[in-house]
Parts: structure tokens; C-alpha cells; sequence
């Protein structure tokens, strides 16, 4: 097989997937390829009480209960929500989930204020239409019919983002499940396998865009993602999703812990200064999410091994970080020059270290995009 930039997560885990099949004897919901258990064990990783010969390890971090929740919705056959703040995994989380079911995360929708009716149902090959006239052969599926006819997982991104006349076709789908095609005569309803369910995401900052309606939600379960507040758990989150996104350039860095301590605290200070914000204007753009910590640090290392002795440093750090949340002016690079010279610049006399470092890195971004 090719090389792929990003492989799908039923591809990058082939050989954990196909371990767990081979050892799961619990019963099985519809067609699934494995067992709720072992649906549980391939995210959450591997305990040694599970009695496995080897180690799966965790890909994603958060409440246990969240993903046992998860896991029940689609064994019942609803659909799934997984709703909550940028960056806080709903996306992987749906990946994950669709992976060790079915073998098949790419069946993706995404939301946009641009997606229509048929980006969930159908839609056709013009050139066979006016050479053979409509059929099912010139009729092109969606990624949500094609999870219907194979009884698998379909995943809808962004779901508050689409229109409330896409969102109104979801509607029937999960209610009826199936599709009528009224352009055929015959074989014209396309009728959902056992096994087909909906993953969907949904931002809670887009409430208002466009908001479900009662029908929909009645369609769904809801799984709030919290923002994770853990210190511990969010530097492991921002430590693997790292290091998965370096293994592309081929990149394997060990990052020291006291950068990334100094990471985790910056983001800290800087949504405790959000929080208690009177106004839009003091606020940063960014959302501050564990997703943006995984990018601030992919680009310092980035920027070390191109460009500096690929050593990681606090300077490095610093720049990046500047650099990615500044995104308005100058109304960010007042608040981020104030967070330098009224948090960072006490802590680096106190504490000195790498927040010298990172108040020198710091001064130097604001200075260069000012």
C-alpha cells in the first residue's frame, strides 16, 4: 500500500484490530467486528487485568464513561452526539469508535453552511444520465447511503454548521431508515442494514448558527465532551497526539517535561484571563484548546529541526506560541504582551529556568509581529 499523509485509524491499527478480533469472544451487535468490550479496550488501551498477551495502548483520554455511553448508543441503534468545546476530541473519539466497529472510518460528512441534501442522500453522474438516463448505476451515494447499504457507520462533522433543510433530512433517516429515490420507477428505496448508525459532532460554541431542532435531538443521544481540566491527562493527550503527527516526518523527539509543563501552564493562565474577561476584546480569539496545544508544540519541534540544532527550546516555544494565537491586531497582541509582562516575566525572576527562556522567545514574536 501507497504511503498515505494521514492514514485512517482502521489502516494506522490494522494489526491491533486484527489482534483483538482474534481473541474477542463476547457477543457481537449486528455486524460489528468487534465486541462492545473490545471496542472500549482499543480506545481506552489495555489493562493487565484484561488477560491479553500483549499491550494496546490508550488513544483517547477522557472519562471512561463517556466512551462505555458512546459504545451502548450504537449497540442500540441510535444515533450518537458527541457534542463540546473545539479540540476536545469529538472528531477522534468518532474515528475511533467507527474504526473498531466496522473497519471503516471514511464515511465522513462535513458540515457546512454549503452542504446540501444531497451531501446526505444522493446525487447523480450527469454524463451517464443523459447517455442511459437515471439508474441506480448513474445514481451517485453519499457517505451516509453507503453506511446504510453496508450496515456500517457514517459520520456527520459539524452537524449545527449544516442548514436546517440537511438537518431535516437527517431526520428521516434515523427515523424511518431508508431512502426513497423518487427519480427511479423501480428499485427505488434504499433500506439501512443492521449495523448502520450515525456518528455526528456538534461545536457548543456554534449554539445559535444553527441550532437542532427538538425532532432531531430526539434522534440522538447526547455525549458531552468536557474540556479537559487534568493537568496530567491533558499533557498526555498533547504528548501522543504529537508524536503521532511527527511520525510523518519521520521525526522522533522526546520533549522535556519542564517545556512542556511550561505549555500546559501558559494555556492555563491564559483561559483563567478569558474567564475573567468583561468583554470580547480581552479575550483571546483562540479557544485555547488542548487541539491548538498539540499544534503550538508541532510546530516548535518542526521549527527546531529545520531550522535550528533540533534541540527544543523555551525560545522556540514561545515564538510558536505567540505566534499561532495572535490571530487578531492588535487587540491579541495586547493581550499577549500583557500576559508576558504581568505573569511570565514575575514567574521567570522567581523561578528562572526555562521561563527566561520563554519570556525572551515571547518578546521577541510580539516585537516581530507588532
Amino acid at each position: 500500500m501507497s504511503e498515505m499523509l494521514r492514514a485512517p485509524v482502521e489502516v494506522k491499527y490494522a494489526d491491533e484490530l486484527d489482534y483483538l478480533a482474534s481473541v474477542d469472544t463476547d457477543p457481537k451487535p449486528f455486524s460489528w467486528r468487534l465486541s462492545p468490550r473490545m471496542v472500549r479496550l482499543f480506545v481506552l488501551g489495555s489493562e493487565r487485568a484484561d488477560g491479553l498477551d500483549r499491550v494496546i495502548p490508550q488513544k483517547w483520554f477522557g472519562d471512561r464513561s463517556f466512551v462505555e455511553r458512546s459504545i451502548v448508543t450504537l449497540a442500540s441503534d441510535r444515533g450518537l452526539l458527541l457534542i463540546g468545546d473545539p479540540g476536545t476530541g469529538k472528531s477522534w473519539l468518532a474515528e475511533l469508535l467507527a474504526a473498531a466497529i466496522c473497519r471503516n472510518s471514511t464515511l465522513v460528512v462535513q458540515g457546512t453552511a454549503g452542504t446540501t441534501e444531497d451531501h446526505i442522500k444522493y446525487s447523480w453522474n450527469v454524463s451517464m444520465v443523459i447517455g442511459r438516463g437515471q439508474s441506480r448505476e448513474s445514481m451517485i451515494p453519499s457517505p451516509i447511503m453507503t453506511a446504510m447499504e453496508q450496515g456500517v457507520i457514517g459520520r456527520f462533522e459539524e452537524l449545527t454548521r449544516s442548514t436546517s433543510d440537511v438537518q431535516d433530512a437527517l431526520i428521516s433517516i434515523l427515523s424511518e431508515k431508508y431512502v426513497s429515490i423518487p427519480e427511479l420507477d423501480h428499485d427505488n428505496i434504499v433500506f439501512a442494514k443492521p449495523g448502520f448508525s450515525i456518528i455526528a459532532t456538534a461545536n457548543s460554541r456554534d449554539r445559535g448558527v444553527n441550532d437542532l431542532s427538538s425532532a432531531l435531538k430526539r434522534r440522538f443521544n447526547f455525549v458531552r465532551i468536557p474540556v479537559v481540566t487534568n493537568k496530567r491527562s491533558e499533557a498526555e493527550i498533547v504528548r501522543f497526539r504529537t508524536e503521532e503527527l511527527l511520525r510523518r516526518h519521520r521525526i522522533e523527539v522526546e520533549v522535556p517535561p519542564t517545556l512542556l509543563d511550561i505549555l500546559l501552564q501558559s494555556f492555563a493562565d491564559l483561559r483563567t484571563a478569558a474567564a475573567g474577561a468583561t468583554s470580547d476584546d480581552e479575550k483571546l480569539e483562540s479557544a485555547l484548546s488542548t487541539a491548538e496545544q498539540i499544534g503550538v508544540l508541532e510546530d516548535a519541534i518542526l521549527h527546531s529541526q529545520f531550522f535550528g540544532d533540533r534541540a527544543l527550546r523555551a525560545e522556540t516555544l514561545a515564538g510558536s506560541l505567540m505566534g499561532s494565537l495572535a490571530r487578531r491586531s492588535p487587540e491579541d497582541l495586547a493581550i499577549l504582551n500583557k500576559y508576558l509582562h504581568g505573569v511570565v516575566e514575575p514567574r521567570a525572576k522567581q523561578d528562572g529556568g526555562g521561563w527566561e527562556g520563554f519570556l525572551d522567545g515571547g518578546r521577541q514574536a510580539i516585537a516581530a509581529l507588532s
